[in-house]
């Protein structure tokens, strides 16, 4: 089905491309359209609908909470008993009201980590809410949380750990038949999912059901993912998912849990050999698959609460900075909070979070290039005139990534006292070119006065025409951290 949905929208694309490449003349393009033949989709990567859905939601939550939120742990041992999960206070729908004033557009759950330990009353194990004191045994965090979610308007999102170092059939076939049920009552049981999130910790020590041993596997057939994925697809044909697995994943790890990815940043990456670092920071501008890069981090040191952390929340200007890093480079961005052992997220993040929403929400309310006329004196220059000197500190560009993802160098340009002056990215480099710009490129710079502003699309990917959908101007205000 999925050969013949891509088969179907490439048709269209054909069909479209010259009405597109026409368009994308009017903005900028790297040379005339009549002397480049249109790039066909045999040899441009198109990203599917459902990527093109999760790209546009552009920020998400994650939410850590288990059995490791009551043990100081980052990874539990699959050893600790069930009862001491019970958050006293817990507020789905603070979760999702924090999250949405943060401008998260959605919310991944730890529904399984590592430890085993599941937040839904499934019926595969007795480790499980349903046989903690929260709500009597009667509780699902997973339920509360979706419910949440469509009364704030957000997204739902799920991570399943494949590593149980709880169950005593992990290592063995019996064992993926449990986490397939698992998933099925998961993706078949809450609603509409947008993301399917598979962590890449495989296999080690664990409790395994009282064996207390170190069993390890073969992650890249132990799970048979192919089957997996094709089950995810059946149950939630409008998800992404994330994985390790380039031939098959929608979503790949940038390779750091920093919050940046590469510079330059490929939506691409090739099916023909494993990933290494480089290509998961960057992509690969001759991938042959889309697989775009989401990057994850935590708005705290750790991935779960500790109570040793609460001083070392992010600051704002860091949040902003990981933004510019992620989003701003056409990535995703998805930020974890920590849930408390009550239930809920912690004030001092609660507060971060919200001015960080509230400082995203200033920055670009009003694009300054609104009332600018645009030139193109060649095709592949662009060029803004507005109506009077305005101070600019950040470009925003975006490329039209429903055709693929094209633009591997470009110069941007302020005319000041007469003369035109190179803006350069000031989070990159000195000696760093401006290269790929995607779904979204935000270009960081002092402020500079000045009436005119130039794109120059210095080259692209098989010389095929930019189509330049976003060439905006803002000035960012300065940044006060929240008390």
């Amino acid at each position: 089905m999925d050969k013949i949905f891509r088969h179907f929208i490439g048709s269209i694309l054909r069909a479209a491309a010259p009405l597109l490449v026409t368009v994308s003349l009017l903005v900028t393009a790297p040379l005339p359209a009549s002397a480049v033949p249109f790039l066909s989709v045999e040899r441009q990567p198109f990203p599917t609908a459902q990527q093109i859905v999760w790209q546009q939601m552009e920020m998400y939550a994650f939410l850590h909470f288990s059995i490791n939120t009551y043990t100081d742990q980052e990874w539990g041992y699959g050893n600790e008993p069930a009862a001491l999960f019970n958050p006293t206070r817990l507020d789905a729908r603070q979760w999702a009201r924090t999250c949405k004033a943060a401008g998260m557009k959605g919310i991944i759950l730890t529904a399984k980590h590592h430890c085993g330990f599941c937040l839904w009353p499934t019926s595969t194990t007795d480790y499980s809410v349903r046989n903690s004191p929260w709500k009597g045994g009667k509780g699902d965090v997973v339920r509360e949380l979706a419910e949440a979610c469509r009364d704030e308007g957000l997204k739902l999102g799920i991570y399943v750990s494949p590593w149980d170092r709880h169950a005593a059939s992990y290592g063995t076939p019996a064992y993926i038949e449990m986490q397939r049920q698992q998933l099925r009552e998961l993706l078949t049981g809450y609603g509409d999912i947008f993301e399917v999130w598979f962590d890449g910790a495989n296999g080690g020590t664990g409790w395994y059901g009282g064996a207390n041993e170190n069993r390890q596997i073969d992650h890249r057939t132990y799970y048979d993912w192919p089957e997996t994925y094709r089950l995810v697809r059946q149950w939630q044909p409008d998800a992404v998912i994330w994985g390790d697995n380039a031939a098959i994943a929608d979503l790949r790890w940038v390779g750091t849990e920093a919050g940046y990815v590469g510079q330059p940043n490929w939506s691409l990456l090739p099916t023909d050999r494993p990933l290494d670092n480089v290509l998961r920071q960057h992509g690969d501008e001759h991938g042959t698959a889309w697989v775009p890069g989401e990057v994850d981090t935590s708005i705290r040191p750790g991935w779960f609460w500790h109570e040793s952390e609460n001083a070392k929340v992010k600051t704002l200007a860091q949040l902003m900075d990981i933004y510019y890093k992620s989003v701003g480079r056409g990535s995703t961005l998805l930020l974890n909070f920590p849930i408390t052992p009550d239930g809920l997220i912690d004030t001092p993040d609660s507060i971060t979070a919200v001015a960080f929403g509230r400082y995203l929400s200033t920055l670009f309310a009003h694009d300054l290039a609104a009332p600018a006329t645009k030139q193109s004196s060649v095709p592949s220059v662009t060029t803004l005139t507005l109506p009077c000197p305005t101070e600019v500190n950040r470009i925003l560009l975006g490329e039209d990534t429903s055709q693929g993802q094209r633009v591997s160098c470009f110069r941007l340009e302020a005319e000041v006292d007469g003369r035109w002056v190179e803006l350069r990215d000031e989070l990159l480099p000195a000696t760093d070119s401006l290269t790929t710009i995607g779904y979204k490129r935000i270009v960081c710079f002092p402020t500079v006065s000045a009436r005119r502003f130039r794109l120059t699309i210095l080259a692209t990917r098989h010389a095929a025409p930019a189509l330049i959908t976003r060439f905006s101007l803002y000035l960012a205000p300065p940044i006060v951290e929240p008390e």
